[in-house]
């Protein structure tokens, strides 16, 4: 008989392959919340200026800016919406929403 055929070490065996994979789970939702905690909005534009994602844009004086984000400097970003580009301070945008 094999020894490791015996249903008791199967049932341990599915059961510790089950705990290892919640643990696994809980961790990756942990470093993908403490990253989101560390994450600053220019960081964020970054990661759609790469995605070519289309983004609203929400400033402190209340304006929406809608297109694709075209470039993110040190204090601004270049939103461009069809043929026109629009420069916005990072320090004003108060929300964003990527889509």
């Amino acid at each position: 008989m094999d020894p490791f055929g015996h249903p008791d070490l199967q049932r341990l065996g599915r059961s510790m392959r089950n705990q290892l994979d919640e643990t696994l789970d809980a961790e990756q939702h942990a470093a993908r919340a403490a990253a989101r905690r560390r994450t600053t909005i220019r960081d964020r534009l970054l990661e759609s200026e790469d995605r070519a994602e289309h983004v609203v844009v929400s400033t402190s004086d209340g304006h929406l800016y809608h297109g694709v984000v075209d470039a993110v400097g040190i204090d601004h970003i270049v939103v461009r919406d069809g043929d026109i580009d629009r420069y916005v301070a990072i320090a004003h945008i108060v929300a964003m929403e990527a889509r």
